[in-house]
């Protein structure tokens, strides 16, 4: 077997677990490699053949076995920023829960105890944005989301999030 069908054959056994993002590191890991210069050179062919897909910085997915198009925006969150608390809050959570009228579409804004940064991916743009809040003041205004698999402001957070960002504040409902 190829290097080239051991990723595609690694890649579908993960999807059968719901995985269809990957990094580098896990790409690496699956093929038993270790990250180097020619191993970003295969990625980089494999990308260029049409093997694999680049979806952000560092961020694959297979061509065969592509994420969930409904949960993939938030498998790409997960990933752009692991190990760091991020939660779905400013007008992605208010859209949700209908606290503005207008239907955020193709972007998903969190806020993060890592760094803010804007990401534009094939699923759409996922935004970061920094916040200083320690967990401890957080985890009563949050509730984890099982769907998507990934942590969600109450209302009243996600409004506190978009005036202490200090947001468009006109579109709310009142």
């Amino acid at each position: 077997m190829t290097k080239v069908e051991k990723l595609i054959s690694a890649m579908a056994e993960s999807s059968k677990f719901g995985k269809g993002v990957f990094s580098k590191a896990e790409l690496a890991y699956l093929l038993n490699v270790e990250q180097t210069p020619r191993f970003n050179k295969f990625l980089y062919d494999c990308v260029k053949k049409g093997t694999i897909n680049r979806i952000a910085n560092g961020l694959f997915e297979s061509t065969i076995t592509p994420p969930n198009p409904r949960t993939a925006i938030y498998e790409v969150a997960r990933k752009l920023r692991p190990g760091y608390l991020s939660y779905i809050s400013l007008e992605s959570e208010l859209s949700r829960t209908g606290e503005i009228s207008q239907i955020i579409m193709d972007r998903l804004t969190l806020m993060t105890r890592g760094r803010s940064g804007t990401f534009k991916t094939r699923y759409g743009v996922v935004e970061f944005t920094h916040t200083k809040h320690k967990i401890s003041q957080l985890e009563n205004d949050l509730f984890f989301d099982k769907e998507v698999k990934m942590y969600r402001a109450m209302p009243h957070r996600a409004l506190a999030d978009l005036k202490s960002c200090k947001r468009n504040l006109q579109m709310i409902n009142h």
